[in-house]
């Protein structure tokens, strides 16, 4: 770990007048080591000064497909990458006594910076929950709380299907899954792994599952998708297709941003073969809309790809296909995930500190995260006002 994170230096048991450096590296500390699944996505602390709403590019993996001949045959590189937006500068401020700043480290973290880092600890990661919505794979029965080993198998198909490296892959549950999958597999495993399950509810690494429990999961609420409707869709629908136009609808229906749905004969495919898994191709709502009369033009994910290294289909659909939608229409799911950690970025960026104030900016390159510390006089109300301060972006890669 870097050396801000030891601590050595800060933790005396004396009083001390506590410096912004102390206060911003045990920020720092307590910050990163209060993240549930912010610590299990690709991080990246880019060490340039730039203002909210700035963006940053991060590259996304090439994809390539083998080719069956002597002769050489060239691939096209994409390139890909996207934009990520410095959109959020999460903060937690509040007023004390310049009397509060002569004690311990220990006594203060205890007493304002652990809760404050919690708390923005807790913004991150429900941020990083909300990209839910971008996520087309889905198993398990909505409504169903997971219990089983069968459900975590279930998920680890679909990312096998898709080819997700095997590695390090993360689960992250609600509290009710990560208490429901203790009860049901306890009687499953060898004793200590048990008894960890047992006395502490720990579940660890299941299935090759590192698992861990966020009670920032989202309850997704669906749209309003089956009432007097039988959506199909009409006409011809062109490869590289990143929207669907659709009729059948009642002239009441909507479809919310994160809706999965299948598309009858739309089967997904290996990433690397182009051959069908068997298994009807998930799609999900990239934005919310609604029908006009019986017609609907829906945004979906992944894109209709029929062929090449980007493929995500074995066939466009056909003129009439139904499309079917996954758990009950108006009702709430909680969006458990499981994923390998290069799904989704967290980029976080030094702030510019204000000039002739109190205050530091530290930052772990190895978690990639960075925050401030600034401090200032209320003359009008006799106390010291501070704030700690993170800015970042997170986005589906």
């Amino acid at each position: 770990m870097p050396e801000i994170l030891q601590g050595e230096n800060i933790m005396a048991s004396t009083n001390v007048l506590l410096t912004p450096t102390i206060i911003a590296k045990e920020t720092l500390m307590q910050l990163v080591n209060s993240m549930a699944m912010a610590r299990h996505v690709h991080t990246a602390y880019k060490n340039e000064f730039v203002k909210v709403g700035s963006t940053i590019t991060v590259r996304k993996p090439n994809k390539f497909r083998a080719a069956k001949a002597q002769a050489r045959s060239n691939v096209n590189l994409a390139e890909p990458s996207t934009s990520i937006v410095m959109s959020t500068q999460a903060h937690v401020s509040w007023a004390f006594s310049s009397v509060a700043l002569t004690t311990t480290i220990e006594d203060y973290s205890k007493r304002y910076i652990t809760p404050a880092a919690l708390a923005l600890a807790n913004q991150i990661d429900a941020d990083l929950c909300a990209l839910y919505v971008d996520v087309y794979n889905s198993a398990g029965t909505p409504g169903t709380t997971p219990a089983t080993f069968k459900v975590l198998g279930d998920a680890q198909q679909r990312l096998d299907d898709e080819s997700v490296p095997s590695d390090t892959r993360v689960g992250i549950l609600n509290p009710a899954a990560n208490w429901a999958l203790a009860d049901g597999l306890k009687g499953t495993f060898a004793q200590n792994v048990a008894k960890d399950l047992i006395t502490k509810g720990w579940l660890g690494q299941i299935a090759n599952l590192n698992l861990y429990t966020d009670q920032n999961v989202v309850r997704h609420t669906t749209g309003h998708f089956t009432s007097g409707a039988t959506p199909l869709m009409n006409g011809t629908t062109a490869d590289g297709a990143t929207s669907i136009v659709t009729n059948g609808w009642s002239g009441s229906n909507t479809v919310k941003k994160g809706d999965v749905f299948t598309i009858a004969g739309v089967y997904a495919v290996n990433p690397m073969s182009g051959a069908s898994t068997g298994v009807l191709r998930q799609f999900t709502v990239t934005a919310d809309n609604a029908d006009t009369g019986a017609d609907m033009t829906i945004a979906i994910s992944p894109k209709i790809q029929v062929a090449g290294a980007y493929q995500t289909v074995n066939a466009v659909p056909l003129t009439t296909a139904a499309l079917t939608f996954l758990g009950t229409q108006d009702t709430a799911y909680p969006q458990n995930l499981v994923y390998h950690p290069t799904a989704f970025a967290l980029v976080t960026v030094p702030i510019e500190m204000p000039s002739g104030v109190w205050g530091a900016r530290e930052t772990d390159p190895e978690a990639g995260i960075s925050c401030r510390v600034v401090k200032q006089y209320d003359i009008d109300a006799d106390e010291e006002i501070i704030r700690l301060d993170v800015l970042y972006g997170a986005k589906t890669l």
